[in-house]
């Protein structure tokens, strides 16, 4: 009996010794599961959030390797919101240099010489590059009329949708103005209009603007030339187009126009003025309009022309007829013009009439001693808001000048400032403008105010 117990209490052992350990090894496999559910717990899914540091890392414009996805699509959005572009509003009020942020602003419509005397050289001016390199030491200079060219097309846009019969002329050269202003970002002499808003009506071709109390109102058979001019640093976009109503007009219209992109295109270094003006006439010339049962032909009014233009000065030496038979004198390199011309249906030359608007100060003037206190007051008045660029009365008073008018004629008595009255053909018949900037490139021809419109 006792030999069996303790073979049974031998064999219970041995099972008791069995049962711990394949309790420690459960034990141990409880434990590494335990454990690697709890590392898969702490491990971060995919698709979680950076922590703040990694935040802070990008940015400061760091990259962490187990942020990559995040990364591509905070930058893709950045650049969304960086390359948003300012759109203009309607009226247009947003400065063109806002537009741009960049600083480089539309180039103008690019032309090709024309051959001169079957030389190729102005061809070949195109593709040289030493002309090219000419062209870059000017950049500058081109961007700041290209800003003035930009200011305009956005204005006379605004203002070619927005006129109607019935306005008075006050009211439309105060919107016009008002809005090429705000468009220059106006600046004292470093940016603004420059010169005032011509809106001759009719048989009057030019230097017609309104002075204060004028009551004359847009009628829906005017023909109404819109000329007005844009500066930046002075660099002057003189320019010009004709508005009608009634379609009755529509071939002087296209008279005009034809002959001013005639003139553009026979522009070019090298080129006789004489030649652009022939040519001009010719097209102009070769119009005829029925106006009321009558047949008139289209005339190049002789005593207008187009002009070169330099820094604060519109009328800078060289003039471009529009009828044959002008100077031989050439164009040269790096020379800006206005090419405009006028056309009429009555006898196609102008004289001076009704009240003057239009004054200038002498840019070749000397030194003149002035008696009239009035006088000098208004010089300094002048020279502070104008310099030598055209001004008119209505602009006088916005300056903030009063009682000037025998203050004004000392001046022009003395040869200090120049007057431009109107200029008028023959009355009851219609004239017609169109006029571009351009800029004779080392490589090309740019007529830099070239626009949709015209």
């Amino acid at each position: 009996m006792a030999a069996l117990k303790t073979e049974i209490l031998a064999e219970n052992q041995h099972e008791d010794n069995n049962n711990r350990k394949q309790l420690e090894i459960d034990d141990k496999e409880n434990s590494n599961e335990e454990s690697k559910k709890k590392k898969k717990k702490k491990k971060k899914p995919a698709n979680t959030a950076p922590p703040v540091e990694d935040v802070t890392h990008e940015a400061n414009g760091l990259k962490e390797e187990d942020n990559v996805e995040g990364d591509k699509k905070k930058k893709k959005r950045n650049r969304k919101k960086g390359g948003s572009k300012i759109v203009q509003t309607d009226p247009p009020s947003i400065p063109i240099i806002d537009l741009f942020p960049d600083g480089n602003f539309p180039v103008g419509e690019i032309q090709e010489y024309p051959l001169v005397n079957d030389d190729r050289t102005a061809k070949d001016r195109f593709t040289s590059e030493e002309k090219k390199a000419l062209d870059r030491m000017h950049n500058d200079i081109y961007n700041e009329v290209r800003l003035a060219a930009e200011a305009h097309r956005q204005t006379r846009k605004h203002i070619q949708e927005w006129i109607k019969p019935g306005m008075t002329m006050i009211e439309i050269c105060e919107e016009l103005e008002n809005t090429a202003r705000k468009l220059i970002a106006e600046e004292g002499l470093k940016a603004g209009l420059a010169f005032p808003t011509g809106c001759s009506r009719n048989h009057c071709a030019a230097h017609y603007t309104p002075n204060a109390g004028d009551k004359t109102v847009l009628e829906y058979d005017d023909v109404v030339k819109i000329d007005f001019g844009t500066h930046i640093n002075g660099r002057i976009i003189d320019c010009a187009f004709t508005h009608t109503f009634n379609p009755k007009y529509d071939k002087l219209v296209e008279a005009v126009r034809d002959a001013t992109n005639t003139g553009i295109k026979a522009a070019g270094i090298d080129v006789q003025l004489c030649e652009v003006g022939a040519q001009i006439q010719e097209v102009m010339e070769s119009y005829e309009i029925d106006l009321d049962g009558k047949t008139y032909q289209i005339k190049s009014i002789r005593n207008l022309n187009g002009h070169s233009i330099s820094p604060y000065r519109i009328h800078a030496g060289k003039t471009v007829p529009i009828v044959k038979g002008g100077e031989a004198t050439v164009m040269e390199e790096n020379e800006f013009y206005a090419i405009e011309t006028f056309g009429s249906t009555g006898k196609g030359v102008v004289h001076d009439d009704m009240e003057c608007s239009h004054y200038m100060k002498n840019f070749d003037v000397p030194y003149v001693p002035l008696r009239l206190q009035s006088s000098k007051t208004l010089l300094s008045i002048i020279n502070k808001n104008f310099g030598t660029l055209a001004f008119c009365k209505r602009w006088l008073d916005r300056a903030g000048a009063t009682k000037y008018q025998m203050a004004l004629k000392d001046l022009c008595d003395k040869g200090v400032v120049d007057d431009y009255p109107p200029l008028c053909d023959i009355k009851g018949c219609y004239t017609a403008q169109f006029e571009h900037t351009i800029i004779l490139r080392p490589t090309c021809k740019e007529v830099v105010s070239r626009g949709d419109d015209y």
